[in-house]
């Protein structure tokens, strides 16, 4: 019986067009949701939009369209860079949906009633940008940070949620469950933060102020606080209250950006759940973020890089392939345009890419468009065979450690090899000589070849993944539902028909 696995996004805001932050986490998420396909596990897949608050209602108003109609707007961009980069989710969960709205209700119900949640006035601090009632512990030599834009100092009546009780709980729960929050590092943030006393968590906004959200079932004139209202999709998504819940949660993974780490992820969220009687995810798993020019990137900065764009000039799966052979999960990287067609003309196109040109020019005009069989096993097979008996269980290895790079990078070494061994015995060259011998060697390349480019397309599935089912279909191999046997074995592929030559990875000027 296959496992199950469950593994979110955090959910995009509805406050304007897709970027590459955006792309990376959905591709980083994808990447895991495909490798854990691969090794057998039945993998349920969630991202979405959380589009409540008041820069939504803003913006719709700005614009002249009702916020619903902003935000259909919004969800069509986000779908469809889904699309675009065959992102593999099982379902987008969007927070003006019914299944969730009902979810949210019935847990502030459950909450107030147990008397989790009061009321009370609130006096302080109000950052519109972040939707957020600020301190001034808040504040940095005496100013707001520029994260938190315009500050205003108000009064109003409002709901509470009594978080300031599960404090100490929720350091006991971190310091007995160290792996959390991965990587580790990240995790000592949050003892970090703990350390200064919690306040109660302010879950609302009355209706005269901000009419689009979630109405509070115990008050209809207030509407639900941003945070309590969308971290709840992740259980909303997946039936909470109804036949079938516990067979998807606890989720496995959130996969989330360091911004919302702390606090929303890293002790809203737990305490929330905690306080419903609802188990906790197992594992936060956090990236970082992509700068620009050492600077991170923001539309306020204005050096936001259109995912869609990288797309379109250098193909969805290149994309894919850049953004997790340059990332170190849980670290930050920076972006260039240059590094990105460096990375396009050298690793895809100069390695890959001509290989599997070679492959096919060779193998139509020396076996017959076939692959032909193995006959030869000599120094430059046997190294061959070597490269791929040492590094591609480490493939693996490094992927279930979230090291996708170091995993690409592994790959790579074989890949290369590969070339190397082609340089080496130079097929086109033989295949001008009367000697049989050398004949046998022509065709031993070229199956050497094809189940090197099998195993390369297989380890490659989760980051490429309609290149790779290119580069299986064009060798004759069987497409890959799991990972399967990736031993290199000689003849799996004899007599199999290649396909045309391809050029994979177009030429780009620039």
């Amino acid at each position: 019986m296959s496992k199950q696995f469950y593994i979110t996004t955090a959910i995009d805001y509805a406050n304007g067009s897709p970027h590459i932050g955006h792309a990376y986490e959905k591709v980083l998420t994808d990447v895991i949701a495909r490798h854990r396909r691969l090794s057998g596990d039945a993998v349920y897949f969630l991202t979405g939009l959380d589009e409540h608050g008041q820069k939504v209602q803003m913006t719709a108003a700005k614009e002249g369209v009702a916020p619903q109609e902003y935000c259909d707007q919004i969800a069509e961009k986000f779908q469809g860079l889904c699309a675009t980069l065959n992102i593999s989710n099982n379902d987008f969960i969007r927070t003006t949906q019914t299944r969730h709205k009902d979810v949210v209700r019935e847990i502030l119900q459950d909450l107030f009633d147990k008397g989790e949640i009061y009321r009370a006035d609130y006096t302080g601090f109000y950052s519109k940008r972040q939707e957020q009632f600020l301190q001034e512990k808040d504040k940095v030599d005496g100013e707001w940070p520029e994260i938190f834009g315009e500050v205003e100092e108000f009064s109003e009546p409002a709901y509470f949620f009594k978080l300031s009780q599960y404090q100490q709980w929720l350091i006991d729960f971190l310091k007995s469950n160290e792996d959390f929050v991965f990587p580790r590092f990240r995790q000592k943030q949050v003892l970090e933060f703990l350390k200064e006393p919690l306040n109660d968590l302010c879950i609302s906004r009355p209706k005269e102020r901000l009419e689009w959200g979630i109405p509070l079932p115990f008050d209809e004139d207030f509407v639900c606080y941003v945070w309590f209202d969308a971290l709840t999709n992740y259980i909303s998504a997946v039936g909470y209250g109804q036949d079938g819940f516990e067979e998807k949660w606890p989720a496995d993974f959130h996969v989330i950006g360091k911004d919302i780490l702390v606090p929303p992820h890293a002790v809203y969220w737990p305490i929330m759940l905690h306080a419903a009687n609802i188990p906790l995810p197992k594992q936060l798993l956090v990236h970082g973020w992509w700068n620009i020019s050492g600077e991170k990137m923001s539309k306020t900065l204005g050096n936001v890089v259109d995912p869609i764009q990288l797309a379109d000039q250098v193909g969805p799966d290149a994309v894919r392939y850049f953004f997790i052979r340059e990332m170190n999960v849980g670290q930050d990287s920076d972006f260039s345009a240059d590094l990105l067609l460096t990375r396009y003309k050298t690793d895809l196109g100069n390695d890959l890419g001509n290989l599997v040109s070679r492959q096919l020019n060779m193998g139509g005009r020396y076996a017959d468009g076939k692959v032909p069989a193995a006959t030869i096993d000599e120094e430059p097979e046997q190294d061959l065979r070597k490269a791929w008996e040492d590094n591609t269980a480490k493939v693996i290895e490094q992927y279930e450690g979230f090291q996708f790079h170091r995993g690409l990078e592994t790959a790579w070494v074989c890949i290369r090899a590969c070339n190397r061994y082609l340089e080496v015995r130079q097929p086109w060259k033989l295949a001008k000589s009367e000697d049989p011998t050398d004949q046998q060697r022509v065709l031993t390349s070229l199956a050497y070849v094809a189940e090197s480019l099998r195993i390369a397309a297989t380890l490659l599935t989760p980051v490429m993944p309609t290149i790779s089912a290119q580069i299986l279909e064009l060798i004759g191999a069987d497409a890959v539902e799991t990972y399967g046997d990736l031993s290199f074995k000689i003849g799996t592929l004899e007599g199999r028909p290649l396909g045309e030559k391809t050029i994979l990875f177009p030429r780009i000027e620039g």
